[in-house]
């Protein structure tokens, strides 16, 4: 792969790779940091690629990295009134604020599929567990956005 089919690549996702570094981070500044991060590292390490056609989940593993990464070097709390929004404004806030208070095991496959649209599989691969894992873990997220959602 050259490096313009690379860029035209990570430029491809780059809306996606926000909303993924969103859900990790929730921070605009780190999310930034994190792609580009994330593109670098990549770049860097394109011939561990295998197989191109898991282009998409090996550089979402990356940016996970990247973004735990980020997670660790800073371990602070934020204020809520300090946080940046998000680049897409949820229509719902009460969904909004609801899927936030998910754990980020659960929260994470759900965006991952339901907002992303990846298979349950590219998920498996991205987050390295299991397919059944990330079954059980976007139906418990469901199940607990239903019942936040009920009350």
């Amino acid at each position: 792969m050259d490096r313009h089919e690379f860029a035209a690549r990570v430029v491809e996702r780059t809306d996606r790779m926000y909303r993924i570094a969103w859900t990790v981070l929730r921070n605009s500044e780190d999310c930034r940091d994190a792609m580009q991060g994330a593109a670098m590292k990549a770049w860097e390490k394109r011939h561990t690629l295998r197989d191109e056609r898991y282009f998409d989940t090996w550089l979402t593993r990356i940016l996970l990295n990247e973004c735990y990464r980020i997670q660790r070097k800073q371990r602070r709390s934020v204020p809520l009134e300090e946080m940046a929004e998000p680049a897409i404004l949820p229509k719902d806030m009460t969904l909004s604020l609801a899927l936030q208070n998910l754990p980020e095991k659960l929260r994470l496959p759900l965006v991952m599929h339901a907002l992303e649209g990846m298979s349950y599989e590219e998920i498996a691969r991205a987050l390295h567990i299991s397919k059944s894992t990330v079954t059980g873990r976007i139906q418990r997220a469901r199940q607990q956005l239903r019942k936040e959602l009920e009350e």
